[in-house]
């Protein structure tokens, strides 16, 4: 029995929302959110599709061989989801740019500077939530957070508000959709595509606009 269950996690694909919640269920998604927004290794995980993936498993008959309790997805979400981001904030503050200065990973400095930009653009509370909702910028704004001294009530209080709307409404969805549509789980590669593409639009345009920004006559004043 032992080796059995070494030989399944051995098989399990952590970028796979359904593999990962087949082998682990709702305690894979509250590691996995913790590692996505509390530390920097974890920016490549897929925070958005297992959400909505585990919301959708939830769903009475839509998960086949694979049924999750919908209030232990939503407690292991917001539970991983908001001590991963006050973790994230409190490495920050010991010394998240130097954290950040030692790794080779280009998309990660790229979400730095996006991260940077929402915090100067919208100000702390509203760059804390909007950056739930974009991957990358996720996880690296909160350490940015602390290394920049946003303030720690002002971070836990908006962490805490986005955290909950993020993982709360992704998750719901993902329910919504299982208990409303038979079978939808035959069709759940091409969903999950979809959620990961539009997780991925708000980055696509906030390139767009950087480019804009830098080709207009002014921006080189």
């Amino acid at each position: 029995m032992a080796a059995a269950q070494f030989a399944v996690a051995q098989a399990v694909n952590v970028l796979d929302a359904r593999s990962l919640l087949s082998a682990y269920g709702a305690l894979g998604i509250a590691v996995v959110l913790f590692a996505e927004t509390g530390l920097l290794v974890g920016f490549f995980l897929p925070g958005d599709s297992l959400l909505f993936t585990a919301g959708l498993l939830c769903a009475d008959g839509a998960g086949g061989s694979v049924h999750l309790s919908l209030p232990q997805v939503l407690v292991a979400a917001a539970v991983g989801a908001l001590a991963g981001a006050q973790f994230g904030y409190w490495a920050g503050r010991r010394g998240g740019r130097a954290l950040l200065a030692r790794s080779r990973a280009r998309r990660l400095h790229e979400g730095a500077a996006r991260a940077e930009e929402l915090l100067t653009r919208y100000g702390h509370a509203k760059a804390v939530v909007l950056a739930r909702f974009v991957p990358v910028v996720r996880t690296v704004l909160n350490p940015l957070a602390g290394a920049l001294d946003v303030p720690p009530r002002v971070f836990t209080v908006w962490q805490l508000t986005g955290g909950l709307l993020w993982t709360t409404g992704l998750t719901l969805g993902g329910y919504a959709l299982g208990s409303s549509i038979p079978n939808v789980d035959h069709y759940l590669l091409p969903v999950v595509a979809l959620i990961v593409l539009a997780s991925l639009t708000p980055l696509a345009l906030e390139a767009r606009r950087t480019r804009a920004r830098r080709a207009s006559p002014g921006a080189s004043r």
